[in-house]
């Protein structure tokens, strides 16, 4: 478990849901994380899958009466197109609508609107209505830089306590890591695995050292570096090696995968970032 700012506990791994679209598999893998042994779920309205999630946690709860719904921590995120603060204040109810939960344990902007960051700073004094409002227990942003937050932070309240980032071996945002360090903010890996280009002859050889896999190896990097890597599979066998990481990584391998980074990105640079904006502009 790591602690946010606010006293919060939040599980160390989170278990991912982009692009798990197909209701059926999404609620079966939704709710085999959980039997795995994860306790953090993450979604986003814009993943149009929040109520099949909302019923691969009911199922789990239904079938395991030991296990309470505040055991579980329960992420998502407001989209681009409702940032704002009354549209966002709508988007939170419909997500807790579409979830069937009573409170989100974590609220996330997930983009920032990098030309017009007052938009994105209505929606952070939103999050920070709900957060009051104890509808949820933590707030946050995804894909921040650091000028994101100096824009942000003198016209907030409340710090954000988590930023949600694309992190990786090859992408290892060692400026941002520092920044977030310095003022308390937990980091969140999205896309922890690469988006399965797993193909690294480094890591691979540090695989077969400990009997683990390249992606088993990866995620204890990030546990390691005092990250919370967010895998995502559909396969159940994936979904329970990527829970298995009984062993720890020495100080010469964890420093051979630091010198893998290259500042490479799989997806959009945050100040890139267009989609669902355009009716903001």
């Amino acid at each position: 478990m790591y602690k946010l700012r606010n006293g919060v506990e939040i599980p160390e791994i989170a278990f991912g849901t982009w692009k798990i679209t197909d209701p059926e598999v999404c609620r079966k893998s939704v709710k085999y994380a959980l039997e795995t042994g994860y306790r953090h779920i993450d979604t986003a309205m814009v993943y149009r899958n929040e109520e099949f999630v909302g019923e691969g946690i009911k199922e789990f709860l239904a079938e395991n009466k030991n296990v309470k719904r505040e055991d579980l921590f329960i992420t998502t995120k407001v989209w681009n197109s409702d940032q704002g603060y009354d549209s966002t204040l709508a988007a939170f109810e419909l997500s807790l609508k579409k979830l069937d939960l009573e409170y989100v344990d974590l609220y996330l902007i997930h983009w920032p609107n990098t030309p017009n960051m007052k938009t994105t700073i209505d929606t952070w004094k939103a999050l920070e209505k709900l957060y009051k409002e104890k509808k949820v227990r933590a707030i946050g942003v995804c894909n921040f830089e650091i000028h994101h937050f100096e824009e942000l932070l003198p016209e907030a309240e409340i710090i954000p306590m988590i930023d949600q980032i694309e992190l990786h071996p090859l992408n290892q945002q060692l400026k941002s890591r520092a920044y977030c360090n310095e003022k308390g903010i937990i980091v969140e890996s999205w896309s922890p695995l690469m988006q399965g280009n797993l193909e690294n002859d480094v890591i691979e050889k540090i695989g077969k050292v400990h009997g683990k896999t390249v992606a088993q190896v990866i995620l204890k990097w990030h546990l390691q570096s005092g990250l919370l890597p967010l895998p995502k599979s559909v396969t159940p066998s994936r979904i329970k090696e990527n829970k298995d990481l009984d062993f720890t990584l020495s100080t010469e391998e964890m420093n051979t995968i630091n010198a893998l980074n290259k500042e490479e990105r799989f997806a959009t640079h945050p100040d890139n970032m267009s989609s669902g904006f355009e009716n903001l502009r």
